[in-house]
């Protein structure tokens, strides 16, 4: 009774003003239409103004002209459906692959292998989607690294506690301050992440990396035990267990581009923010006093000290600048996965990879490299797997680094040999 309550609802609803209306009205009765449906859904198409109702109703008829005795009908009905990626369009023409009609067999496979065609390319549309998104959570996360790197020389084993940081800023502020306002607090969360983990690095850089400077192995050691600290303080405060962050509602959903293609909204939105963060921080180390400064200790500090920069302080500026951007990152992090402890942990190595690979120091090396090696683990998973994937990605940029150590664009200036 509630399917036959169902179908009586869409009849009325098909002729429905709204054309939102019309089409889920459409979508309710495929593949359950009876017959006086079809001839009614026919009538209505004719005259449909709405191009989108308008190809489901065809589509709809065509469906059910493929089950006619009529063999004309039925190869009308195959030639209308090329193309057409509805979900239920390929079970029905894999069906007529074993027709008595040699003819109409010939032409389902056609029309069949038109479609496949169409689906494989929107799904490598898909995939390379997923690859941006990887590569733009990659490129978040290593420019930071990048900056302090390029800049300083120092291996930060503690950057990928930093993004956690950022990352529990951000639950912080949705759960115990503005726990009703998920948008408002995601936005504020921001700019917070990235005070309070470019707090956090001014003072790793002042009390511990200072005194390091030109011994790499130490403080490498001393920031991976940092990392270790951080990890234990947050386990402490938080608990051990993943938390997690509510998605606005104008992040949330996605955008249908048709049957079998559709763009998460929360993945585009870090793609944005992604590019727009590279865009700030290109414009901050391009435009003021502070990236020219970054920029010539990083080319030559022996000069730019014998020009009056105060090499100390841009240190700790640029460790700053690095550790809140990281935060930043935590932020866009804690849109697409759980909030815990280790969360940093998964993004160091790879963050490495991005910057060896882009060229030690160079932001376009970084945002090209990330996005690239996204994109790659993306399309080689389905063949690969997730995991031999990214040790395929990690031997292609071992060899790589053996014909180009300074990687894809190579640091410019005096010092940038040793």
């Amino acid at each position: 009774m509630r399917g036959v309550i169902k179908r009586l609802i869409a009849n009325i609803q098909l002729s429905n003003p709204d054309p939102v209306k019309r089409l889920a009205a459409v979508k309710e009765i495929m593949g359950k239409v009876t017959s006086d449906q079809i001839d009614a859904v026919k009538t209505l198409s004719e005259s449909e103004p709405n191009a989108e109702v308008k190809r489901e109703m065809e589509t709809l008829v065509q469906l059910s002209e493929l089950q006619s005795s009529d063999e004309d009908v039925v190869k009308a009905a195959i030639i209308g459906l090329k193309g057409n990626m509805n979900q239920q369009v390929r079970p029905k023409l894999e069906d007529l692959l074993t027709s008595e009609s040699a003819e109409i067999a010939a032409s389902a496979k056609t029309t069949l292998e038109a479609i496949n065609k169409k689906v494989t390319w929107y799904g490598h549309l898909e995939t390379l989607f997923f690859g941006l998104s990887l590569g733009s959570v990659l490129v978040l996360a290593a420019i930071g690294l990048a900056i302090t790197f390029g800049v300083m020389g120092v291996i930060n084993m503690a950057h990928g506690e930093l993004i956690m940081i950022g990352a529990y800023t951000t639950y912080t502020i949705q759960h115990y301050i503005m726990p009703n306002y998920p948008g408002v607090s995601l936005i504020l969360s921001i700019p917070a992440a990235f005070v309070v983990a470019g707090l956090v690095g001014i003072i790793i850089e002042k009390t511990v990396i200072r005194h390091l400077y030109g011994r790499p192995l130490e403080t490498l050691l001393a920031t991976f035990g940092i990392s270790l600290i951080l990890q234990q303080a947050v386990r402490s405060i938080f608990s051990p267990l993943n938390r997690s962050v509510e998605t606005p509602e104008w992040m949330s959903g996605s955008i249908q581009i048709n049957e079998v293609l559709s763009l998460t909204l929360n993945r585009l939105y870090v793609i944005a923010f992604c590019l727009v963060v590279f865009a700030a921080l290109f414009i901050v180390l391009k435009k003021t006093s502070l990236g020219l400064q970054v920029r010539a200790v990083s080319q030559n500090r022996g000069m730019a000290r014998a020009m009056g920069v105060k090499a100390s302080k841009v240190d700790a500026m640029t460790f700053g600048l690095g550790a809140g951007i990281a935060g930043i990152a935590g932020v866009a992090l804690s849109q697409l996965t759980n909030v815990g402890p280790n969360l940093g942990q998964s993004y160091i190595i790879d963050s490495f990879m991005v910057v060896v690979f882009g060229g030690v120091g160079n932001l376009w090396g970084t945002l090209i490299s990330g996005f690239s090696l996204g994109i790659a683990n993306k399309f080689m998973e389905p063949y690969a797997g997730a995991v031999l994937a990214k040790i395929l990605v990690l031997v292609f940029i071992i060899l790589f680094i053996q014909k180009r150590p300074r990687g894809l664009f190579p640091q410019k200036g005096r010092a940038a040999d040793s």
